[in-house]
């Protein structure tokens, strides 16, 4: 009897102990998070002051009275719906094209499996690794030898190019956890090589090419530096069109933290509803065969 009271009493203070580490770790995570959605929350809540109130000292946290007037007053800065569109075009078609040329490209470096592949491999890994800032101006330098600046085409291809590496290292990890016999299937029923991706790998390469296309997507819309330097006008993304409000002697931060919340929000709204499929496609490559 007594070693069953003792049993009993070691499983009871074993369940409390891990309850209290759940309840320890609930706690962290809150305070996490509400450490780093402050600043977004502070941003939301004060395109919705006045003008003046989002400039006082000290600042509050809560508007005293809810206004659109930073709203209002953006459209006097920038052409929203235009800047929009551009940011809309460059990051979708970009996505599109990396997307599909970096699995491809993935794809053939999986099933190549020779020494060429292995060093085309480490050279996409080393694309990887250069800084954008390093390669912005031979960027500019072909943009406008091809007579393309200022157009969306060309944010679409400088985006499509600089973003690729990502998406070819993504699909290598997934591709290598597909199994071979899937080709050879196909093979045997004499399908090409094209026809078999298209038909047989692509459709169980749904979770990788959602992950690429979404890591893809958010560095195309919050690009800055290419969109600046290849832009000037007729093409400009809303990054691009946010720095109109830092003049040389004045900062419209009423009207700024209307645009910067009117530009971020669809984006992280996709990307909360975006996450599980970022997180079965990671967990999909990490699976091998």
């Amino acid at each position: 009897m007594e070693t069953q009271k003792g049993e009993s009493v070691m499983v009871g203070g074993s369940a409390a102990r891990v309850r209290s580490v759940r309840v320890t770790l609930l706690i962290l995570t809150l305070l996490l998070s509400a450490l780093f959605l402050f600043p977004y929350v502070f941003l939301a809540l004060s395109s919705f002051k006045p003008a003046q109130e989002v400039i006082t000292i000290p600042p509050t946290f809560f508007p005293k009275t809810f206004s659109i007037e930073n709203y209002q007053e953006m459209y006097n800065y920038i052409n929203v719906e235009k800047s929009l569109l551009n940011s809309f075009v460059s990051a979708f078609g970009s996505t599109a094209i990396a997307v599909l040329l970096g699995a491809l490209s993935a794809f053939a470096l999986v099933r190549a499996n020779s020494k060429l592949s292995a060093i085309l491999l480490a050279m996409v890994f080393f694309l990887k690794m250069i800084p954008l800032s390093a390669i912005a101006v031979p960027i500019y330098r072909i943009i406008t030898s091809f007579g393309l600046y200022d157009t969306r085409i060309a944010l679409v291809i400088a985006l499509a190019a600089t973003n690729m590496p990502l998406v070819i290292w993504i699909m290598i990890g997934f591709f290598q956890s597909v199994p071979v016999s899937l080709d050879e299937a196909a093979c045997v029923d004499g399908a090409s090589s094209l026809v078999t991706f298209f038909r047989v790998i692509l459709p169980v390469s749904v979770p990788g090419i959602a992950t690429a296309g979404i890591l893809t997507l958010f560095l195309s819309w919050n690009d800055f530096l290419l969109s600046l330097m290849l832009t000037s006008a007729n093409a400009k993304t809303f990054t691009v069109s946010l720095s109109e409000f830092l003049l040389g002697y004045q900062v419209n931060l009423g009207p700024m933290t209307a645009a910067s919340f009117l530009f971020s929000f669809p984006i992280i709204i996709l990307a909360i509803f975006a996450q599980k499929y970022i997180i079965q496609g990671l967990t999909a490559g990490a699976v091998k065969e």
